[in-house]
């Protein structure tokens, strides 16, 4: 149940904090006193648009909090499931909204708007007339019955058969395209991968080959150094810096026994001597291409970077990106090619997800047949109660063998206002009044069946008055033994009726207007229903009335 409401600069609403009981709680107060604030908060906690417009004048950021406890046992562990624990059994709700953006919270840990409407989806709900509204909608009927017949697993399991089914079918529709298309297609893709495969190509060959390129370019000018530096370090004649490093270091070697200080710098030309060795061995390496000519060689080289050059312009910038093309090409070019083997594999398995679902709905359809019958008993009994005795209701099922995201049951709420009238979907027959018995007797119903803790139904007397509102108020007292109800309304035989009665006013601070909600006693009550009964003054006639409707309502 809802235990406490904190709305801060919300329209008129600075700062406001509401205490609430379990039963039935009724909300009044005049028109514009703030009463659809409180809806508008309470609907922001279940996700709907926060609109910047709701922000208070010359405030940044608007705030809604709610505290909600003695929570049912399954929505505890739902909500459990979803990260959210409870060792106290509440759950604390909150949304915020400034000029630009909007965050949601649960127990205080940040949460997507989706996970917030989730959450509270499962601990309260309001009913406003757009709810009737949408019983208008056909739709809307298959989701009220499987309510009714606890059918959520079983819906859950038929829709996880039913995606699967609709991911069989595409991938059937593109394994099945033209059978031209598809030739064509294999046509091209077996030219490209042949085309490649053709080059042959490596990963890094470009980079050798362009370094090979560059090398034979300018062969004539390292051949040219390169024996300048051959002929500099081996010489001819005993002149090359090998022969002659190499005399050195025998000469200081020869006098090492007189000036012992030759003996290291002798070994160090050695060194020298062979470092050049190896430097003269290196260059020559330089310029030994092996056989063949080096113009030869390039032609070659140029004609392989060429190949790898149209390549590019047709596959990729590198190697890489045209191997990796070459890869998923061959790779669709096998799809097309098995596509018979796969196709066939696929229709096998839609098959049998064809025999789950036809089962599970099938099973879905019992059950709906089984609960439309107590479901109708029970809104016929509730409806006369209303004083629609003679309103006929019915809960048509027609199967057909066409799977939708429900199963194969096309279901609709008919009535008949009039006795010897047919049968005839809402839309065509009920009027706003009637809209409003109907749902409520729906909600009657299914108190006990949606699982929801909390209900709010915002001024659920529109189109009623006298005797039916009367009843409709004994009807919402009803429900509140099993759940919370708060009602606003205009009614006061509403209104009396309630265990608890919260009152709406506007008041003036600093120049500024604000709303606050106080809890009525006994007599400030009597006075408040006398008010809503009408008058310009509230007559002792009013007064008398008043509390005759509210000690019968304690009564209740």
């Amino acid at each position: 149940m809802l235990e406490s409401l904190h709305i801060e600069n919300v329209a008129v609403v600075k700062s406001l904090d509401i205490e609430f009981t379990d039963g039935m709680i009724a909300l009044t107060g005049e028109t514009g006193a703030g009463k659809s604030i409180i809806v508008d908060s309470l609907n922001l906690l279940l996700g709907s648009r926060a609109d910047k417009e709701l922000i208070r004048s010359g405030e940044n950021k608007a705030e809604v909090i709610a505290v909600f406890g003695r929570l049912s046992a399954d929505v505890l562990c739902a909500l459990e499931e979803m990260g959210f624990e409870s060792d106290d059994g509440k759950v604390m709700l909150s949304r915020s909204i400034t000029q630009s953006s909007s965050a949601a919270r649960i127990n205080g840990r940040p949460v997507t708007l989706a996970l917030l409407r989730e959450a509270s989806s499962m601990i309260f709900g309001i009913h406003g007339q757009n709810d009737n509204l949408r019983l208008l909608d056909p739709k809307n009927h298959i989701e009220i019955l499987d309510t009714y017949a606890a059918n959520k697993q079983l819906r859950e399991e038929y829709s996880q058969v039913y995606r699967r089914m609709l991911h069989l079918e595409a991938e059937i529709d593109m394994v099945s395209k033209d059978a031209r298309e598809q030739m064509r297609l294999r046509e091209m893709l077996k030219f490209q991968v042949d085309d490649i495969d053709a080059a042959k190509l490596k990963q890094g060959e470009e980079e050798v080959l362009e370094a090979l390129v560059a090398r034979l370019k300018h062969a004539e000018r390292i051949t040219k150094c390169c024996a300048l530096v051959q002929k500099a370090l081996e010489g001819g004649k005993g002149m090359g810096a090998i022969y002659l490093t190499d005399r050195a270091s025998s000469a200081l070697d020869s006098i090492s026994d007189a000036l012992p200080e030759a003996e290291a710098l002798a070994s160090r030309l050695a060194e020298v001597k062979y470092e050049l060795e190896d430097i003269a061995a290196s260059v020559g390496a330089l310029v030994d291409d092996g056989d063949g000519d080096p113009t030869a060689k390039l032609d070659k080289a140029e004609a392989r970077l060429d190949t790898i050059a149209r390549l590019k312009r047709k596959y990729g910038s590198t190697v890489e990106e045209i191997l990796a093309f070459r890869k998923d090409a061959a790779t669709k070019l096998e799809y097309i090619d098995t596509a018979d083997d796969r196709k066939a594999e696929l229709e096998e398995k839609l098959a049998f997800a064809r025999e789950e679902a036809k089962d599970l709905a099938k099973k879905l359809s019992t059950q709906r047949r089984k609960a439309a019958h107590g479901l109708t008993l029970g809104v016929k009994e509730t409806l006369a109660f209303l004083d629609m005795p003679k309103v006929a209701f019915e809960v048509s099922i027609n199967s057909s063998s066409e799977f939708d995201p429900y199963g194969t049951d096309k279901v609709e709420f008919l009535i008949s206002a009039n006795v010897g009238e047919p049968l005839m979907p809402m839309e065509k027959i009920a009027s706003g009044g009637e809209l409003a018995r109907i749902m409520l007797s729906l909600k009657t119903v299914l108190n006990l069946a949606d699982g929801i803790d909390t209900v709010i139904f915002d001024e659920i007397d529109a189109g009623i008055s006298g005797k039916t509102s009367r009843k409709v108020g004994i009807k919402l007292k009803e429900i509140g033994k099993n759940v919370q109800v708060i009602c606003v309304t205009h009614s006061a035989q509403i209104a009396s009726l309630a265990h608890t009665h919260l009152f709406v006013e506007k008041s003036e601070k600093d120049g500024r207007t604000q709303s606050n909600v106080r809890e009525l006693l006994h007599e400030e009550r009597i006075l408040e229903i006398a008010r809503i009964l009408g008058g310009i003054n509230v007559t002792e006639f009013q007064l008398a009335a008043a509390r005759e409707m509210v000690a019968e309502g304690e009564s209740y």
